[in-house]
């Protein structure tokens, strides 16, 4: 039997979801996190903001978190663009409550980040 090996979300902000982005792909799996604008507790079914930007979160598998619209939420998951139109939707795998971060310097984080990998010349850990 065939061992599937789960990849780590790359951590990206919502800017870098558009369709020419490499993280733009089915199954890719990233890390995004934003401001919990929608949730329906009968759907599992979330959007997160940032920037400007919006995310549509299928939440369904998770159990333990508990979700205020309003708050700032991580999650882990794999990127799904479900047909006919294209529409972008994480399915999360894990999330978690992050209110207090401070999104500017989380922003400069990531880039601090792919600018190390980048050196060290492991960026294609990045995406593949």
């Amino acid at each position: 039997m065939a061992k599937s090996q789960m990849k780590p979300g790359v951590p990206i902000t919502l800017q870098e979801l558009y369709p020419s982005s490499p993280f733009y792909k089915e199954a890719v799996s990233v890390r995004v996190t934003g401001m919990l604008s929608v949730y329906s507790v009968v759907t599992g079914i979330g959007v997160i903001e940032d920037g400007g930007r919006s995310l549509k979160i299928n939440a369904q598998n998770l159990r333990d978190v508990s979700f205020r619209v309003g708050s700032i939420y991580q999650f882990i998951g794999e990127i799904h663009i479900e047909q006919p139109n294209n529409e972008v939707i994480l399915k999360a795998r894990t999330g978690r409550n992050v209110d207090g971060i401070d999104m500017n310097l989380y922003r400069k984080t990531i880039e601090l980040l792919r600018q190390f990998l980048k050196e060290e010349g492991n960026s294609s850990n990045m995406v593949e």
